[in-house]
């Protein structure tokens, strides 16, 4: 019989959080995750971006630099506590996205598929169908995650690989709240003729999953038309806090602590943080596939996400997608993502006053 509750984190003798890391795990824990609180998923996936790759190698580059985050964190506490785990990149995920990838490199040279391209219609229907394995192996592995009763987080990869992770959240709490926090919308209904595109996840994800309640956008600045018009006609279940009409709000005298409140307000009791690196300024993430000028700070996000650990909503699962490796030696890009990925782990768990 699966257990509904993970087992309690258990502290090596002799651990100490304030010495090198040497442990494997996230952060230089050997937490299993058998006794975590929270399981992250590596996704190693990167089909579609559609200005520059490299986010595949987004999760072992978070890992690595994981190492070097100091674990007594000012705002959440001493989060290691609690237990964080990190299954083993799957192999078969990073293999598909190098095929899947090599496929989808025509059509994204050309500026997306040509109607009655023989060539590129097969292309899409091998990038299609690898994205789908890949929303199939998330979904496996959040069941399992769940059924041990611990929370389900996804480092990626591209944005589209949370899809399954959604999905089954949604499925387990009706009426689930999205704060995704990204430059782009993500709202198209297909990009260079890929479904599963990185630009069309919350499309799909707001059109195919009718248990996600609300999606609640944060930092957009780079947006189509089309995307416009799909939140103006979602009747509020999207609703977008575009970049610049936040800086207005701060340029017109109100606080940022106002601003995250009108934020958190618009949110469900139960909530999902999807977070693309790109909705942070371009200098946190120089190398993302598709950076954009403005965007929110590092101390910005942070108080933020402890406004909403502690206001009452309950955050349930997140993913942290786009980090991308610089040239050899620029870990840059890693710092940044794990001390993200540390900050939502430590707002996840002060939700759920988990200790």
């Amino acid at each position: 019989m699966k257990s509904s509750k993970p087992a309690a984190a258990v502290v090596p003798a002799g651990f100490d959080p304030d010495a090198a890391a040497t442990g494997d795990g996230l952060f230089g824990l050997d937490t299993t995750p058998e006794h975590a609180s929270v399981v992250v998923m590596p996704i190693p996936f990167d089909a579609t971006t559609s200005y520059r790759p490299g986010t595949a190698a987004g999760p072992a580059h978070v890992l690595q630099a994981s190492m070097q985050v100091d674990l007594e964190d000012i705002q959440f506490g001493p989060i290691w506590k609690a237990g964080v785990a990190i299954l083993p990149v799957p192999k078969s995920i990073a293999s598909l996205s190098k095929r899947a990838r090599a496929a989808a490199e025509p059509i994204i040279r050309a500026g997306g598929a040509t109607p009655g391209d023989r060539s590129h219609a097969r292309a899409l229907a091998t990038v299609n169908a690898a994205s789908e394995r890949v929303h199939e192996h998330v979904r496996r592995e959040t069941r399992g995650i769940l059924d041990r009763g611990a929370i389900p987080a996804l480092l990626g990869g591209d944005h589209a690989s949370p899809f399954g992770l959604i999905e089954e959240l949604s499925k387990r709490h009706p009426g689930l709240g999205i704060l995704q926090i990204d430059a782009h919308a993500d709202l198209r209904e297909t990009y260079e003729g890929f479904t599963w595109s990185h630009a069309s996840i919350f499309h799909n994800v707001m059109t195919r999953l009718p248990k996600v309640g609300k999606l609640v956008q944060v930092g957009i600045r780079d947006v189509g038309s089309r995307e416009v018009a799909f939140a103006k006609q979602s009747k509020g279940r999207v609703q977008t806090f575009y970049d610049q009409r936040l800086r207005d709000m701060q340029f017109g005298g109100a606080t940022w602590t106002a601003v995250c409140k009108r934020i958190i307000a618009a949110l469900p009791k139960q909530v999902y943080i999807s977070f693309d690196i790109d909705g942070l300024t371009s200098e946190h993430c120089p190398h993302t596939g598709t950076p954009v000028p403005g965007g929110l700070t590092f101390p910005e996000i942070c108080h933020l996400l402890e406004l909403l650990a502690h206001s009452g909503k309950r955050v349930v699962g997140f993913d942290l997608c786009e980090v991308a490796p610089g040239a050899r030696g620029d870990e840059w890009n890693g710092t940044v993502g794990a001390r993200v990925l540390y900050k939502l782990l430590g707002c996840t768990l002060r939700s759920q006053r988990i200790a």
